[in-house]
Parts: C-alpha cells; sequence; structure tokens
C-alpha cells in the first residue's frame, strides 16, 4: 500500500505558510515541525512529507505507538524512558521503513554512551560449533565479527541477527572489521590475508607480501587508521617478515616498511609484529611482537613513521617482557602488561627518549614474579577512551586517571557486579559502539557487558 493512500486534503488559510505538518498514523493523527521531519535527512519518506505539507494530511497505515517513539527520535536524537517498553525488533523494523535506522544507531549504540564504571554483564551470544572464539573485532556503532575455528559469525548492531561464514582457514587468528559487512582474515597456518564480504559469503579479494624467498606469506596482526590498513606478513619458512600498507578503500598497496631479512641468530629482526595500533595524534604506527625461547621471552616495540618508513621510537624488553601493549591516543600513554609480574605499566608518549630507555611506572605493587610462573601470560590489555582494561584470569580491570597537584597517577576498579565477576580465562576483549565484548577460555559463546542506561 503506497504510504500516503488515503490522504485528506489539508486546509490552510489563503496566504499563509503554515509550519506545522499533520500526519494519520494508523487513524491517530500527529501534529509535528517541517524542521523536525527534515532532520531525517534529504529525499527520505520524512522529507517528502515535509515537502507536501499543506496540501493533503497524509495517512500512514502503521503504528501509532511506534510512530510516536520514532517521532520522538526525530526531534531530540533520542528514544523516550518509555520506548524500553517495546522490542528493539519492532522498533528497528520502523526505523528501516521511515528510512532512520541510522538514527536509532546513533540513539542506542554510539560510542560516546560508553559507561566503563556502570558496565555489567548483560547478554550471552552463543556461537555455532564446538570451537571457542580465537578472534574477535568490532565496528565503531557495535556490529561484531566472530572467528571461531574455521567460521566467522557476526552480529548486527543490535545483536540480534547473526550470520554465519565458513572461510578456507583451519582458525582465524587476527580479524579486522572493515565495515558492518566486510573484514579482513589471517591466520598464522595460511597463507594470504582475505577480504570477505560477509553478506555475499565469499571472498572478494586475497592479499600476498611476495617475500624474497618467493614461499607463501602468513599474517600475523592487522590494523588501520581512517585512511590505511595494515598487515603485519611472515614468510612460511619464517626467515623474513614485514608490515605492509594498504589504502582502506581500494586495498591498493601503499609502501612496505619494517621489512626484515633474518640471518643467522638475530632474534630482534626474526620477531614479527603481532599487534599493530594506529596513533591518530601522532600520526604513528605502533609494531610490538614478542618471542619466547630457552632463556624466556624477549620482545620490542616500534612507533613506525609510515611515510617517511623510519622508526621514530623502540625498546626491547627481555626481564619482564610485555604480554600485551595498547596505546592510549586520549591521554598520550602507551600501556603495557608484564608476562612475569602480571603487572600492568605505562610511558608517557610525550616523554619518550631517542634511546628507547624510557621510565615506564608500574601500575600495580610493583611485585616482580621472577620464579617462572609467568603470571601475566594471556592476559590482554586495551583502551576505550581515556580508560584501560587489563585482563587478570577471570576477571578485568579497570584503570583510570585521577590528576593530583599537576602530576597523574592512575586507580583500579574491579569491573561488573559480584555474579560477573571471576570464571574462565579471559581470552579476548573488544569494544564497540558503547559495549564490551570478551571471550572466555573453553566457552564457545561471548559475553556483552553494557551499561543500565543502554539495556533493552
Amino acid at each position: 500500500m503506497p504510504p500516503f493512500e488515503g490522504s485528506k486534503p489539508a486546509v490552510c488559510p489563503k496566504g499563509e505558510t503554515n509550519n506545522i505538518v499533520s500526519i494519520d498514523v494508523g487513524g491517530q493523527l500527529f501534529q509535528t515541525t517541517k524542521q523536525t521531519l527534515t532532520s531525517a535527512g534529504p529525499k527520505t519518506f520524512f522529507s517528502r512529507i515535509a515537502e507536501s505539507s499543506g496540501i493533503y494530511t497524509p495517512f500512514i497505515d502503521r503504528d501509532p505507538e511506534l510512530f510516536s517513539l520514532i517521532l520522538s527520535l526525530l526531534r531530540t536524537g533520542n528514544l523516550p524512558s518509555k520506548a524500553k517498553a517495546f522490542d528493539l525488533q519492532d522498533l528497528i523494523i520502523e526505523s528501516r521503513f521511515y528510512g532512520v535506522e541510522t538514527l536509532l544507531i546513533n540513539s542506542l549504540s554510539n560510542p560516546s554512551q560508553f559507561e566503563p564504571f556502570n558496565l555489567h554483564k548483560s547478554l550471552l551470544l552463543p556461537l555455532n560449533g564446538r570451537d571457542p572464539p580465537s578472534a574477535l573485532a568490532a565496528t565503531a556503532f557495535g556490529a561484531l565479527h566472530v572467528a571461531h575455528g574455521s567460521k566467522i559469525t557476526s552480529f548486527d548492531w543490535s545483536l540480534r541477527r547473526k550470520s554465519t561464514l565458513l572461510t578456507h582457514f583451519t582458525a582465524v587468528d587476527s580479524l579486522l572489521a572493515l565495515s558492518p559487512s566486510l573484514v579482513a582474515a589471517g591466520a598464522n597456518d595460511f597463507s594470504g590475508l582475505q577480504i570477505l564480504d560477509l553478506e555475499k559469503g565469499r571472498v572478494r579479494e586475497t592479499l600476498h607480501w611476495e617475500n624474497v624467498t618467493k614461499s607463501g606469506s602468513t599474517v600475523q596482526a592487522i590494523g588501520s587508521s581512517p585512511e590505511q590498513m595494515f598487515v603485519s606478513f611472515e614468510s612460511s619458512r619464517r626467515n623474513s617478515n614485514s608490515i605492509m600498507v594498504y589504502d582502506v578503500q581500494s586495498l591498493a598497496p601503499v609502501t612496505e616498511i619494517a621489512h626484515n631479512e633474518i640471518f643467522g641468530a638475530d632474534i630482534d629482526s626474526a620477531i614479527p609484529a603481532t599487534k599493530l595500533q594506529w596513533v591518530e595524534s601522532c600520526k604513528l604506527l605502533m609494531a610490538s611482537g614478542s618471542h619466547s625461547g630457552p632463556s624466556g621471552v624477549s620482545g620490542n616495540m616500534r612507533l613506525w613513521d609510515v611515510r617517511s618508513g623510519n622508526v621514530v621510537w623502540e625498546t626491547s624488553e627481555k626481564v619482564d617482557c610485555f604480554a600485551d601493549v595498547a596505546v592510549c591516543d586520549g591521554l598520550s600513554v602507551i600501556f603495557k602488561v608484564g608476562v612475569n609480574s602480571g603487572e600492568a605499566s605505562y610511558v608517557d608518549l610525550r616523554k619518550l627518549s631517542s634511546g628507547g630507555e624510557s621510565t615506564w611506572v608500574c601500575l600495580g605493587d610493583k611485585r616482580k614474579a621472577l620464579n617462572g610462573k609467568k603470571e601475566g601470560f594471556g592476559c590482554k590489555i586495551q583502551t576505550q577512551g581515556n580508560q584501560v582494561f587489563c585482563t587478570k584470569a577471570g576477571d578485568v580491570e579497570l584503570w583510570s586517571e585521577v590528576v593530583l597537584n599537576g602530576g597523574r597517577i592512575f586507580k583500579k576498579n574491579l569491573m561488573g557486579r559480584v555474579r560477573d565477576m571471576g570464571g574462565a580465562k579471559v581470552t579476548n576483549l573488544a569494544f564497540g559502539g558503547s559495549t564490551m565484548f570478551l571471550t572466555r577460555k573453553d566457552h564457545q559463546s561471548v559475553e556483552v557487558w553494557q551499561s543500565s542506561s543502554t539495556d533493552f
């Protein structure tokens, strides 16, 4: 049925331009302004109504209660509190009918609504099959991609719809969300980076690194900036590695940095980057990697100027090498968690010394566990906004900056309610929209952590 079927002529005094628009929805009359309707954007359902106002009162054969919520969304950019009495899927269907799903997403899954101190476990997303998740990738507004075994399962921003794609990989080790329907995926034992179109269920493109020995090239890490995608490759023979830079839109190669050919016992060169993170404020790429050998764990961190291909800062670690590293752009800080001590530490990006011997500040009680137990093994550290999240066994610690007398210190808080704490070891951590996602060892599911204000 055409949306305006049954429309009635509207009466307006001669010569008068009426800014008030009347709409009949399911037999209930609503009144609003042209400005409110055009806030949905040009060439939309509501803009057409605004353009035709004064000619007739349109009749829309839809649910008037749901329409009142959509109208509130247009007026304020947010849903009213009474919206929680409705099923989210019904709201999504209506928002798509009226062409305002983007406004609904901004209202319910905006990164600005992230409330770190108010997060609690609100939902469990089950996965098909027996394989636990190996990698997570979330989009800015909360769509989620989960690699488990040879499969990638995707959830839309509402986490209500999911689809599963079977890949060529035995297991996916690296995953990057390029869009809600496009991901980059790679594995440590399978040559090439695959760009997967999840909607069409096919490999859109495969990217390879041409190494000197002409052997295959496996993917060790993937990262991105707004304009570029970074891929850490290692030759199948493990005698060379590199970081390739691609245009994120066309996927055309832009440049190559960090190319290493390994000769003899050059351990530092033999360590490929296993984590890549773009630092927008500095326009630098952070690349880190570690290696476990008979003498313990050693690793290095480097900050690369991608344009020139030069290293602007680097450091090597052996005594308490990092288990994981993350950069907080908003705080201008690099965070790490020690593989032996399990302690989180940080260094100020603005105070890095050119020689790499920068002073790390421990966030814990400064104990050094050198008994070989590796208390930090498998710990993850991630930043979201100005907050730092560090996993310890089955718990997540939240570190927040407190400025005192011109100095900076970080305070620790445990996440969630008492019943949310503990459990199996946390293996992956990701953030999207106003949500935190985490997975646990041997669990075939993803935990969804949200704040009370965004629960629906």
